[in-house]
C-alpha cells in the first residue's frame, strides 16, 4: 500500500475514533468500521495491535457516550466509605435554606426532610435551594422519593424500568419556593430529581445543561475486569417524556466557566478580580461583589438633623465614627440568581396573603 493510501486509512480510523471530523458523506452509512479496522491492521506501518485496539475502543466510547461507557475500578459509581448524600446545610440571607447534595441515594429523602425541619424549627424559611451541581447517583427510587417531599397531591413521577412511581397525597409537603442548581456534571439520578422538580411544578431549575446520563443501563463484564455499561432504555417522567442524552436544560440559564464555577462552589462569597463581568452574569445580588471587604458608616435621618442643628459637619462626624463591617455578598452567579428569585417569590406570596 502506498504512503498516501495509509494516510487515508489512518484518517478514516481517527474519524471513527472521534479525534477528527470528516466532511459529511452522501452515503449515510459511511465506511464499514470492520473494513477500515482490518485494512489499517494489515497495512499501516508503525501502528501496533495495542494502539489500534485502544483507538478503536476510544472511538466507540467517544462517539456513543454517554449511552455507552466503560466502568473501571477507578470510575465505580459506588459511594466512598463515609460519603454522605447531603454534605452541606445552611441559611443564606437569613431565610433561604441551602441544601447541597452530593449523591442521590437511599439516605437522601430522609436527610433532606431532617435538614429542612431543623432549619425551620429556628427560622422562618422563605425558600429552599437544592444544589445538585456535581451530584450523581443511580438510585432513581431515591430521586422520586426526594421529589415526593415537595408534592402534596398524588401524581405520576418517574419510571426507571420498574413501572411508574407516583407521589403520595399529604398535608405536610414542603411548600417553600424551590430553586434547583444544576451544571454539566449533574448526572444520573440527580438529573432525574431536577427534572422532577420542574415536571411537578414545585420549583425552577437554574444553571447549565446536565450530563445526559439519566438512563436505564446494563453492565457487561469484559475480560480485563472492566465492565461495559450500555443504555438499554430511557428514564421516563410521569408525563411520558423521556430524559434526553442531551441532558436536562435549565429554566434559567446561568453559564459560568468551569474553573470559576468550581471556585464559587467552594466559596460562595469569593471575590474575583473581574467583578463587573461576574456581577453582570449573576444579577442584582452581585452589584457590590467586588467591595465586600470595604466598610461603611450608616447615618439615619434623625442623626443627620441633630448634627446639622448642632452645627456639626456630617462628613467630619462620619470620619470620626468607627466603621461598620459590610455584610458579605454572594458572588456565586447561579446561587445569587436563585436567591434573588426566591426572595422575589417570597415577596409575591406575602402580598397575596
Amino acid at each position: 500500500m502506498t504512503r498516501y493510501g495509509k494516510i487515508l486509512l489512518l484518517t478514516a480510523l481517527l474519524a471513527i475514533a472521534g479525534q477528527i471530523s470528516l466532511p459529511a458523506q452522501t452515503n449515510d452509512t459511511g465506511p464499514s468500521f470492520q473494513e477500515v479496522y482490518d485494512l489499517v491492521r494489515q497495512h499501516a506501518t508503525g501502528v501496533s495491535e495495542a494502539e489500534l485496539n485502544r483507538a478503536a475502543v476510544q472511538g466507540l466510547l467517544t462517539a456513543l457516550g454517554p449511552k455507552v461507557s466503560l466502568v473501571t475500578d477507578n470510575s465505580s459509581s459506588k459511594p466512598a466509605v463515609g460519603e454522605q448524600s447531603l454534605t452541606k446545610t445552611t441559611l443564606f440571607e437569613g431565610d433561604i435554606a441551602y441544601l447541597r447534595i452530593a449523591r442521590v441515594d437511599n439516605d437522601l429523602p430522609k436527610a433532606v426532610s431532617t435538614a429542612y425541619e431543623a432549619l425551620k424549627a429556628t427560622n422562618k424559611i422563605a425558600g429552599i435551594v437544592l444544589d445538585l451541581r456535581y451530584a450523581g447517583g443511580s438510585d432513581y427510587a431515591a430521586a422520586a422519593a426526594t421529589a415526593d417531599l415537595f408534592v402534596s397531591k398524588s401524581k405520576p413521577l418517574l419510571n426507571w424500568g420498574k413501572g411508574v412511581v407516583s407521589s403520595h397525597e399529604k398535608s405536610d409537603a414542603i411548600a417553600a419556593p424551590l430553586g434547583v442548581l444544576i451544571n454539566h456534571e449533574t448526572a444520573g439520578a440527580a438529573e432525574a430529581l431536577a427534572a422532577l422538580v420542574r415536571e411537578t411544578g414545585t420549583g425552577l431549575i437554574l444553571g447549565s445543561p446536565t450530563a445526559g446520563e439519566a438512563m436505564i443501563t446494563q453492565d457487561f463484564p469484559l475480560k480485563n475486569g472492566d465492565q461495559l455499561r450500555i443504555a438499554s432504555a430511557p428514564i421516563t417522567l410521569g408525563n411520558g417524556s423521556s430524559l434526553s442524552a442531551q441532558g436536562v436544560k435549565p429554566d434559567i440559564d446561568v453559564t459560568v466557566a468551569e474553573k470559576a464555577e468550581r471556585a464559587f462552589y467552594a466559596d460562595a462569597f469569593l471575590v474575583v478580580p473581574d467583578t463587573n463581568r461576574v456581577a453582570g452574569a449573576a444579577g442584582t445580588n452581585q452589584s457590590n461583589a467586588g467591595s465586600q471587604s470595604s466598610q461603611y458608616v450608616r447615618f439615619n435621618e434623625a442623626e443627620l438633623v441633630r448634627e446639622h442643628n448642632a452645627g456639626e459637619n456630617p462628613d467630619e462626624q462620619m470620619a470620626k465614627r468607627p466603621p461598620e463591617p459590610q455584610v458579605p455578598v454572594v458572588s456565586d452567579p447561579a446561587l445569587a440568581r436563585a436567591l434573588d428569585l426566591l426572595k422575589g417569590l417570597a415577596v409575591v406570596r406575602e402580598n397575596k396573603l
